[in-house]
């Protein structure tokens, strides 16, 4: 039984103030020409659907018809909610769509229920867990103690009373300890939202959303297959993919990349006004169409640089200086000591740096109460 691993789609997203729609809609008839070509049984779409948790009607039309357009292909569809998406949206119409194959997450209720697929091999079970907080989970499993992101995964976990002995796949949109983010995703500071990898020992595959570059956690059958769209510079090298996954016999899992080439790509440049403008250096490349963050070395400011450089970098989506004036500036850098501190420790810090003084007690105060509202709203 073979899948198509995606996730991260975005729908709506913007980037730098540019509409990434008509990107998408490329990206996601190039994916329909990857699962003609590869035939799958069906499809994996891991979390963050869109890109907001009330997105545009351009957004919604969009996915609808990829929907459609998988449904006629008679293929298995799984999709989850993911962090940016809202789960009462993504559940709606869950149980009649389910009649033409397109298996959507409900919100979570700690009760999770396998689809169960078939083949040669027996039975294949596939589990839905749409993006989880601690509070999520707590609030069905008054018992157990659910103070972490790994408490709150592994007991939901625990309640799919899973079969060991068949083969099971786990949809979910976590962070797991150890992959390696970008600037494109939501990060919790000291890494709050992190999940052991051990938590889902009992999968044959997990197929991971919310990290946007395709990666492995430890173990190949954990993985993260990355967005299809690059949505920051930080992933300008980065080459996107879906992963095609193949199960046969239990225990016998394989996986493979099909490259994603997109409409418009990131493309980082860094020289002087006079280097980057000159013929020569962009005449024979494809950058003038791409989306372009140009990096100056000039001491000097360029008058009008952005007007001008769109001349010729049609797509010029963002425009930064490197010299001894911007390199003198007082950047605040965030140290590897970052899990040994605490909220509060991180908001003195940065209001010290602010102020150049300490807070108040008073202020201190205020501070202390609203992070401990704000952290038992989290948890």
């Amino acid at each position: 039984m073979k899948f198509i691993h995606l996730s991260d789609l975005h729908l709506g997203k913007r980037v730098n103030d540019y509409s990434m729609l008509d990107d998408q809609k490329y990206i996601l008839n190039s994916i329909l020409g990857i699962i003609n070509e590869q035939k799958p049984d069906g499809v994996i779409i891991a979390g963050d659907v869109y890109d907001k948790s009330v997105p545009s009607a351009e957004a919604v039309a969009l996915f609808d018809d990829f929907l459609v357009k998988l449904a006629k292909r008679r293929l298995e569809v799984f999709v989850i909610s993911g962090n940016h998406d809202s789960p009462e949206r993504i559940a709606f119409g869950s149980r009649i769509m389910q009649q033409s194959g397109i298996h959507m997450s409900p919100v979570y209720d700690g009760n999770i229920k396998p689809v169960t697929l078939t083949d040669s091999f027996g039975k294949l079970n596939v589990y839905m867990l749409p993006f989880i907080r601690p509070a999520d989970v707590r609030r069905f499993f008054e018992d157990e103690e659910i103070l972490s992101y790994t408490d709150a995964v592994r007991c939901a976990v625990k309640h799919m009373d899973i079969n060991t002995g068949e083969r099971n796949i786990i949809v979910a949109h976590q962070f797991v300890t150890g992959a390696s983010r970008c600037e494109s995703e939501t990060i919790s500071v000291g890494g709050t939202d992190n999940v052991d990898a051990v938590v889902f020992d009992g999968f044959d595959y997990v197929a991971l959303g919310h990290i946007h570059s395709p990666q492995n956690c430890g173990s190949p059958n954990v993985r993260y297959c990355g967005t299809p769209l690059k949505y920051s510079f930080s992933e300008a090298k980065d080459t996107k993919s879906v992963t095609v996954v193949e199960f046969l016999e239990k225990g016998n899992v394989s996986f493979s990349t099909a490259e994603l080439v997109p409409l418009h790509d990131l493309v980082e440049i860094k020289g002087t006004y006079s280097e980057v403008t000159a013929k020569p250096f962009y005449e024979n490349t494809s950058w003038t169409e791409d989306y372009m963050h140009i990096i100056l070395t000039d001491e000097e400011d360029i008058p009008y640089a952005t007007g001008k450089l769109r001349t010729i970098y049609h797509n010029l989506m963002k425009l930064d200086y490197d010299n001894k004036r911007t390199r003198s500036n007082n950047i605040i850098s965030i140290s590897d000591d970052t899990k040994a501190k605490s909220p509060f420790e991180w908001f003195s810090e940065l209001y010290e740096l602010q102020n150049d003084q300490p807070m108040s007690k008073e202020q201190a105060d205020i501070i202390n109460s609203l992070i401990g509202k704000l952290w038992e709203e989290d948890i």
